[in-house]
C-alpha cells in the first residue's frame, strides 16, 4: 500500500516537472523567434512586473534591508526591481548563449562585449598551469566560461543544475555547447575539480552560494556559512586564484573583467590560511555587489534565513 502510494506521488511529481519543462521550452522557442535585443528587453520588463508579486520578493527585500540598512525603502525597491530585470534578461540570454559572446580581440570595440584583463588571459594561455577563477552571481556570469572556451582557455566550470531534471538537461546542453567542460555541483564535485588541477588545467567556481556546512564568515557584515572548497584547492595545488566578473552595461552590452591573482594569506608557519582566504573571497564579491547592487541575485537565500523570515523582519522593523 505504502509502496503504491509512494510510486503514485513520484509519478505525479514527474508529470508536473515534465509539464513545467515543456512550458519553459515553449517559452524559450518563442523568445528565439524574436530579435535578441527585443527578447531581452521584453524579459526585463516582464520580470520587473511579475517578480514583486512572487513569494521571493519578500526574501529579496529582507536581504536588501539587512545588507543596506542605510538605504531608504524607495532605494531598496529600485535595487530589487533592477535585480528582477537582470534575472529576466539572463533567462532570455540563455536562448542566445551561442551567439551572445561576440568579442573580437582584433576589433575589441565592435561588439556587445568589452574585456578587461586580457594580458592575464594571454599569460594563462601561453604559460599553461593549474589555476582557479572565482566569481559571483553578478551580471551574466555565464559569459565568463563562454569567453574562456571561445579563445581556447581550458577551464572546467562548477555549476548547480536546476532542480527540474528535464530543464537541467536542456540548460546543461546549452551551457556545454559554448562553455566546454562542466561539473555539476554535488558531493563529489571537489574531486572532479581536483583532477582537472592535477592535469595542469583551470577551474571556475561561483563562491557566493549558500553552504550549510561551510566556515563561519561574514557577507555584508552578517554571519554566513561559506564553502572553503576553493581555498582548500589553492592550498593543495599551490595555484594562482583570479577574481573575475561580468558587469552589465547600458544598451544590452557587457564588460568581462579578470583581475590579477589574489595574494593568498598565510599563517605564521607559512601554511595557507584557509579561513582568511575564504573571507577574502566573500569580501571581493561583496565589493562587486556594492558597486552594482542591482546586478546580483538577491532572491537567493545566501544568509539561510528563508525559514525564519517573520522573526528577521520583526527585528528589522524594531530597529527602524
Amino acid at each position: 500500500m505504502k509502496a503504491g502510494l509512494l510510486r503514485l506521488i513520484m509519478e505525479t511529481r514527474k508529470r508536473q516537472q515534465l509539464i513545467w519543462a515543456y512550458l519553459v521550452f515553449f517559452f524559450m522557442a518563442f523568445l528565439k523567434l524574436l530579435p535578441a535585443r527585443w527578447a531581452m528587453n521584453f524579459m526585463d520588463r516582464f520580470a520587473r512586473f511579475i517578480g514583486p508579486k512572487l513569494k521571493r520578493q519578500r526574501l529579496m527585500m529582507i536581504n536588501l534591508r539587512r545588507a543596506f540598512p542605510e538605504k531608504s525603502g524607495q532605494e531598496l525597491a529600485e535595487i530589487a526591481s533592477d535585480a528582477w530585470g537582470a534575472m529576466g534578461r539572463m533567462a532570455a540570454e540563455y536562448v542566445y548563449l551561442d551567439t551572445l559572446f561576440d568579442f573580437d580581440v582584433n576589433n575589441p570595440n565592435a561588439g556587445r562585449i568589452e574585456v578587461s584583463g586580457i594580458p592575464i588571459f594571454k599569460d594563462l594561455l601561453e604559460n599553461p598551469r593549474p589555476f582557479i577563477v572565482f566569481t559571483g552571481h553578478t551580471g551574466n556570469f555565464e559569459l565568463l566560461p563562454v569567453a574562456g572556451a571561445a579563445y581556447g582557455l581550458d577551464v572546467t566550470a562548477l555549476f548547480r543544475p536546476p532542480n527540474n531534471p528535464y530543464i537541467a538537461e536542456k540548460i546543461h546542453d546549452l551551457r556545454a555547447r559554448k562553455m566546454g567542460n562542466l561539473v555539476p555541483s554535488h558531493a563529489g564535485s571537489g574531486f572532479a575539480l581536483a583532477r582537472q588541477l592535477e592535469k595542469g588545467l583551470g577551474v571556475g567556481v561561483l563562491v557566493d552560494q549558500k553552504f550549510h556546512k561551510g566556515l563561519d564568515t561574514t557577507f555584508f557584515g552578517l554571519p554566513v556559512k561559506t564553502n572553503p572548497l576553493v581555498p582548500k584547492l589553492v592550498r593543495q595545488f599551490n595555484c594562482d586564484i583570479f577574481p573575475a566578473r561580468c558587469v552589465r552595461l547600458p544598451g544590452g552590452r557587457f564588460k568581462l573583467e579578470m583581475e590579477p591573482a589574489v595574494e593568498v594569506p598565510r599563517k605564521d608557519d607559512g601554511s595557507l590560511d584557509v579561513h582568511r582566504l575564504t573571507q577574502m573571497l566573500n569580501d571581493k564579491v561583496e565589493s562587486w555587489v556594492r558597486e552594482y547592487p542591482g546586478q546580483w541575485l538577491w532572491y537567493h537565500d545566501r544568509w539561510n534565513i528563508k525559514h525564519e523570515l517573520d522573526a528577521v523582519e520583526a527585528a528589522l522593523d524594531a530597529k527602524s
